[in-house]
């Protein structure tokens, strides 16, 4: 299954590694620890926010969220879900 399958079948959440640039999603699940959870807050990424995939790299993903760029490694992208809207 490629990325564009993900988000279109059924509109489940995904990692946000296998979301498209340019897709609007809302982030679901945050599948970490007391810790990461706590970074990303400090970035303004929560449960709940509204985000845009910006740029999709080799191993990480560029975000925006409520007029912040922020970027996240492979592995903190690949514990973030999300509903793309």
């Amino acid at each position: 299954m490629n990325s564009e399958t993900a988000v279109t079948e059924g509109m489940q959440p995904v990692a946000l590694l296998r979301l498209p640039a340019g897709q609007q999603a809302r982030i679901t699940e945050i599948q970490g620890g007391h810790a990461l959870t706590r970074r990303l807050l400090s970035l303004g990424l929560r449960v709940g926010s509204e985000i845009s995939i910006v740029q999709q790299r080799r191993k990480g993903v560029v975000v925006a969220c409520a007029g912040n760029r922020v970027a996240l490694g492979g592995g903190v992208a690949d514990k973030m879900l999300a509903q793309p809207l």
